[in-house]
């Protein structure tokens, strides 16, 4: 009996001592077969893993003469039919014991000391780099998977050692494992919290940063989500028992489409993509197969089912995108692609890059460590498909297109898997079960019918779907009408492309529509989104829609189109194609633009009631949705009403999203779309249309913290409304440059433009701005100290809001008046003030007006000493700021819980928050959150008898109120002047 270890240098070991492995190609081949080890492996698969996919001439002969002088060395080696296989028991391969320990010991149910103890044993079994001496691609990919492996396996072997209580056992193994995979998140998040647990919270803390710092620099990207929360974890003190770490919630998406009814054949091509994909060794390395083959042969049908069916072999989900390659006005953008997956991958809006490299780079990132299947559907060329490519071994990639995408093989070493049309058994097989019994009583006619369709699914499926419509008609007599009617279109046609095929077996379904059904399907290739819903069709029809439901039932009974979700249907791109074609050809261009308009009209009043109901203003819209509706609803329209925004060219659309796009973190797409708009509304000569979406533009670069470009865009809209004499619009612009001169801290020319703002809204008659316009004064006279005139001017904003009704106003200077409170001395009334604030805001379903009263609240709550309570509204706040995304926020929210923390004697859990508030604040140059950082932490290290680390915060504090010219710098200056007394 012989024992062989992989997992190092190759050693075989026998009763009568060791054996040596030969020459690296025969330990190649011995390599080739134990990684299987009791399995068959083809002798071309052995050529392939020798070789590296090059073999030499006489490979065969080579590879049987190593198999001969492996027999020699009394290694079982037989051959069956289907290749050679290594008798060899699976426990005598350390890689296939450690991979069995490493299996078992995941399971649930076993418990945390015996888990701890096949771990120790699995990890034990490691004596180096695995078939390091094996330099092929093969031999690398599986070691790359192994590595991984025992990266999982020092994972869940730290967990459950700190769950039995003994982070200490951990700490030092896991460091010198951190130091080897430095990007491995997983090893580090254990590390930190063992640290953390084992009361080394300093360490915790350096740990991540080092972490983070690798992972910009390598990577490019920040953390991914279970990181970032556990880092939260540590600040707040919140560490505790590992199966309670924010891992648990790991977004694990499920994006498949339903699988294909009635799918027949393809069984080679399904064998094949699980070989490709997830076969013996494939977990060590991304794997990319694409699927090439002229339109309409079923490829998305095929890719779909063999998903489903590899579902489990991919736990960390499963994301698809129709990338609409060859549809000639709205294909997918990779960014936009990527955005919608980093988004099912459980990453909020606003953390979504705007750069496409940078939107890649955090992809990779947040796929790191997972085993997911990706699948692109109807991608036009590698271009489209390069950035979406994971960075990850294990993860894999499903690619289908009508280009061989030779460039994706060439470069990314995909393997093209080639789809042809049907073999005519199962062609005819696919007719007999969508026709039925009529199909076996005429099978010479069903096999010329499968041959007319060219044998291609999509063709089969609408031609079965007409003969099953007529069935008074023999099949012999469709088929001589299909034939005939073939002919015809042949002669405008004659390119024997076999598109062609499928044109004819459209053009001879939908010439037996009813009137009303064939005009409704040429108007809906009018819709530009990927799907639509029977209103949306109604639209387009000019019907209402109980008249146009029966006929999306019987378009989708034609199979013209396809249900896509409850109460959804899409078109495949070649009935889309072929629809738009039968549209030209016979409906006017008038009518086809008055379709177009009332598909316009539709999304504008549908999106607008959802907008409005979901931030609601007084008084309340007449039609209105419950918030959760409403948000459902834009949440699975988005990219409809941003394809219909972008084929419209709509600047009034634009403006009706704005406030969805910017108050749900949706960044890039309203960069996307107001770019586009503005654009538009430049073409068109719209001066006023140009000024609102250059608004638009300007807050969200605001909301992005790019005050630079907010700036820009705020002046560019003030001149344009200047020129047009639009003083309200003038107003708001001068308001909008006062926020940003605020928030970059230059108070005195915020005040001035409020100001100036007033008046014109006070001139202008518009109450709700002239009360903005106060209240935005107000808070930055409240900056400059001035709290008798902040307190007048928000007293002015609140009646004025309460006069006109508007609630949300009212919280927001109930608020405002409650700070200034605070600043006087009178903490009692602040927080009476912030009460009612957070009651009306909730009211209202206003969750950043809550986030802030929350925080306000905190704050009042430290002011008068009750810290436990202060730290709790702090933490809440913080929890909405992250999910709502507001990272100015978040970054008050952290200081107010440093502050907490430390008036309540957590000095050490203070340091670090106030830290993690000034990081965050530097890199959104929000000052004034800055300079309360350095505050906070030069407060702690004096308190704490560290004079030089309090000198240095409070010289922070005071070189960033100085470069803002804050009147806070004279106190600060006089606190350095005492501490250097």
């Amino acid at each position: 009996m012989a024992e062989f270890r992989l997992l190092g240098p190759m050693e075989i070991s026998t009763a009568g001592g060791p054996l040596d492995p030969g020459p690296p190609q025969r330990r190649a081949v011995l390599a080739a077969l134990l990684v299987d080890a009791g399995r068959p492996v083809s002798v071309e698969r052995l050529i392939d893993r020798v070789w590296d996919g090059e073999p030499p001439p006489k490979a065969r002969e080579t590879l049987y003469a190593h198999i001969t002088r492996v027999r020699a060395m009394r290694l079982g080696v037989a051959r069956l039919p289907s290749g050679y296989v290594l008798d060899v028991d699976r426990n005598d391969v350390d890689l296939h014991r450690f991979r069995d320990l490493l299996d078992r010991a995941r399971e649930p149910d076993v418990a945390d000391a015996e888990r701890v103890a096949m771990l120790r044993r699995a990890i034990h079994l490691w004596r180096g780099t695995p078939l390091a001496e094996l330099p092929s691609q093969w031999a690398s990919q599986v070691r790359e998977g192994l590595i991984r492996q025992r990266i999982g396996a020092l994972t869940l072997w730290a967990r459950a050692e700190t769950r039995l209580g003994r982070p200490d056992v951990v700490i030092d193994r896991l460091r010198d494992a951190v130091a080897e995979h430095p990007l491995a998140e997983s090893l580090a998040g254990e590390l930190i919290r063992a640290l953390c647990l084992g009361g080394r919270t300093a360490e915790a803390l350096d740990c991540y940063a080092m972490t983070r710092r690798h992972l910009i620099d390598e990577l490019g990207a920040e953390p991914g989500p279970e990181l970032r929360a556990l880092h939260l974890a540590v600040l707040r003190g919140s560490v505790g028992r590992p199966e309670a770490a924010p891992g648990a919630a790991r977004a694990v998406p499920a994006q498949l489409p339903a699988d294909v009814p009635a799918f027949t054949g393809r069984a080679v091509e399904l064998s094949e993509l699980s070989e490709l994909l997830i076969g013996p060794g494939r977990e060590s390395a991304v794997v990319i197969t694409a699927l090439s083959g002229t339109a309409g042969v079923g490829k998305t049908a095929l890719a779909v089912r063999w998903a489903h069916q590899a579902r489990e072999a991919f736990p960390g989900g499963q994301l698809y995108v129709n990338l609409r390659g060859y549809d000639p006005e709205q294909p997918v953008a990779p960014a936009d692609a990527l955005a919608g997956f980093l988004a099912a991958l459980g990453v909020s809006g606003q953390e979504i890059p705007l750069d496409l490299e940078e939107r890649a780079a955090r992809y990779r990132t947040e796929l790191s460590g997972r085993r997911v299947l990706i699948v692109l559907d109807n991608a036009s060329s590698v271009e489209q498909v390069r950035p979406l490519l994971p960075g990850t071994p294990a993860c894999a990639v499903l690619v289908t297109s009508r280009d061989s995408l030779a460039g994706l093989v060439a470069v990314h070493g995909a393997h093209r898997l080639t789809i042809g049309a049907l073999p005519p058994a199962d062609a005819i097989a696919l007719l007999g079960t969508l026709i039925g019994r009529r199909a076996g009583a005429a099978p010479e006619a069903v096999a010329v019918l499968a041959e007319q369709c060219a044998r291609l699914p999509l063709a089969l499926r609408v031609a079965a779907e007409l003969a099953v419509a007529r069935p008074a008609d023999s099949l012999r007599a469709l088929v001589e009408e299909l034939a005939d009617h073939r002919r015809r279109l042949d002669l405008l046609d004659a390119g024997g492309d076999s598109r062609a095929a499928v044109r004819a077996v459209f053009s001879w379904s939908y010439q037996r529509l009813p009137a009303a059904v064939g005009r409704a399907f040429c108007l809906l290739g009018l819709h530009p989104g990927p799907h639509f819903d029977v209103q949306a069709a109604a639209a387009l029809a000019g019907e209402p829609p109980a008249r146009v439901r029966p006929v999306l039932d019987h378009l989708a009974r034609a199979h013209l189109i396809q249900p896509a979700r409850t109460g959804r249907y899409a078109m495949h791109d070649l009935l889309r194609a072929y629809a738009i074609w039968r549209a030209d050809a016979q409906i006017k261009d008038l009518d086809q633009e008055a379709a177009r308009g009332r598909l316009l009209d539709h999304y504008l009043s549908a999106a607008g009631v959802a907008v409005d109901s979901l931030y609601p203003e007084n008084p309340a819209p007449a039609e209105r949705l419950t918030s959760a509706d409403a948000l459902a609803w834009l949440d699975t329209e988005r990219p409809v009403l941003l394809a219909v925004a972008a084929r419209a060219r709509s600047v009034r659309l634009a403006m009706t999203l704005h406030r969805y796009l910017e108050s749900g973190g949706h960044f890039a797409e309203a960069l996307l779309l107001h770019t586009r708009a503005h654009q538009a509304a430049r073409q068109a000569g719209d001066p006023r249309g140009e000024a609102d979406v250059l608004t638009c533009l300007g807050v969200i670069h605001r909301r992005l913290a790019q005050y630079a470009d907010a700036a820009t865009h705020h002046h560019s809209a003030l001149a344009l409304y200047r020129r047009i004499g639009d003083r309200i619009g003038e107003a708001r612009s001068l308001t909008n440059i006062g926020i940003v001169h605020e928030l970059r801290g230059r108070y005195d020319q915020a005040a001035g433009h409020h100001e100036l703002a007033v008046t014109l809204f006070r001139e202008g008659g518009d109450g709700v701005g002239e009360a903005d316009a106060l209240n935005n004064l107000g808070i930055v006279r409240e900056l400059l100290n001035d709290y008798t005139g902040s307190a007048a001017h928000h007293r002015q904003a609140l009646a004025l809001y309460r006069e006109l009704g508007q609630r949300s106003g009212e919280a927001k200077a109930l608020g405002n008046l409650g700070i200034v409170h605070a600043r006087l001395g009178d903490p009692e009334t602040a927080a009476d003030h912030y009460r009612q604030a957070l009651l009306i805001f909730r009211e209202l379903g206003v969750r950043s007006g809550e986030a802030h009263a929350l925080t306000n609240l905190g704050d009042a709550h430290t002011r008068l000493g009750r810290y436990e309570a202060a730290a709790d509204h702090q933490r809440r706040a913080l929890d909405l700021f992250r999910r709502i995304g507001e990272r100015y926020g978040e970054a008050g929210a952290l200081n107010g819980l440093g502050e907490a923390l430390a008036g309540g004697g957590q000095a050490g859990e203070a340091i670090a928050t106030h830290a993690a508030a000034l990081t965050l604040a530097g890199e959104i140059s929000e000052h004034e959150e800055q300079a309360r950082a350095h505050l906070g932490l030069a407060e702690i290290h004096q308190a704490a008898g560290r004079p030089g680390e309090a000198r240095e915060h409070w010289a922070g504090a005071l070189a960033i109120y100085t470069a803002i010219g804050s009147p806070h710098a004279a106190a600060v200056r006089d606190r350095l002047a005492a501490l250097d007394g």
